[in-house]
């Protein structure tokens, strides 16, 4: 998100577009927490994880007295279109403040899980799953060391977009996701047999949102001894990001300002084929419909 911010500071300003940076998310719209961003002011952020400007999920902004509230300090502090830089819940609130009250937004998709429909890619995605594949790498050489097997839980609270990514780059044996139906006995047997060819090490990647860590967990331990949980948890969330994160937040950055330029009032920036796209904000916070088979088909065969 840093490199975001500095992309649409620096440009604004080599067009000569004063910039507010605001603290705090929505609860900074709400509470009028601004501050005059300039080219020094998001100098040495880029390398940084996270956003120095700060977030936080803003109860208030749920009420229409706390968003007119927002708005009239938008207007009294001379701001005329915002950036929003966020995951499905930002853009939802985007949508809904650009309806009330006309103002003009363009929203840039940053969410580890890269579940914002419209766009192949979304900031923060590819540093989290780098770190979960360190993460994969690490826990293998104790998983081969001690022919042990290993369930790995990754992010993913309702994708299984960082399971499946990091499964196929960390060479996994198996994969849990959201709305794949896999139960202790399929699994089981998939180990058995692996055990029968020679195969000690097991390493299953399993998605938070699926629920079903700790029960797998438990289940394949009534058969077999030798089965420890990792949970990666927030630091998957944290870190230096990624140079294609990097790269990324730069070219969003300056898509989002030349999209405010062009008079777009309602849009999103996304990522497709390569390149930076703007399309409407509402088609952006519909569900974004994704088929990881082939992916998982992949990983089967290559274990």
């Amino acid at each position: 998100m840093n490199s975001a911010i500095r992309s649409v500071v620096r440009y604004a300003v080599f067009h000569q577009i004063s910039v507010v940076g605001v603290s705090y998310g929505y609860q900074g719209l709400v509470d009028k927490n601004f501050r005059d961003l300039g080219r020094k002011d998001v100098s040495n952020i880029i390398n940084l994880g996270g956003t120095f400007l700060k977030t936080a999920r803003s109860q208030d902004f749920f009420d229409k007295r706390a968003r007119k509230k927002a708005y009239k300090n938008m207007v009294e502090s001379g701001i005329d279109s915002y950036i929003v830089i966020g995951g499905n819940g930002s853009y939802r609130g985007a949508l809904v403040f650009n309806r009330e009250f006309d103002f003009p937004v363009v929203g840039i998709p940053a969410t580890i899980d890269n579940d914002i429909a419209g766009t192949q890619e979304t900031l923060g995605f590819d540093t989290a799953l780098n770190t979960a594949m360190e993460a994969i790498d690490k826990i293998r050489d104790t998983a081969y060391s001690m022919d042990r097997i290993f369930l790995i839980e990754v992010m993913g609270r309702k994708s299984g977009a960082i399971a499946v990514h990091s499964a196929l780059a960390g060479g996994a044996e198996d994969i849990i996701i959201p709305g794949i139906e896999k139960d202790i006995e399929t699994v089981l047997q998939k180990v058995k047999q692996g055990r029968k060819t020679g195969k000690k090490s097991w390493i299953i990647i399993v998605a938070e949102g699926s629920g079903k860590t700790l029960t797998m967990a438990e289940g394949l331990r009534k058969y077999i001894d030798d089965v420890r949980v990792t949970v990666i948890g927030h630091v998957q969330r944290g870190g230096n990001p990624s140079a294609f994160d990097r790269i990324l937040g730069a070219r969003m950055g300056k898509a989002a300002v030349d999209a405010l330029l062009n008079g777009k009032r309602h849009h999103a920036i996304g990522w497709v084929n390569d390149g930076p796209i703007i399309y409407p904000l509402r088609d952006a916070v519909q569900y974004k419909k994704e088929d990881f088979s082939k992916f998982i088909e992949l990983i089967q065969v290559l274990t």
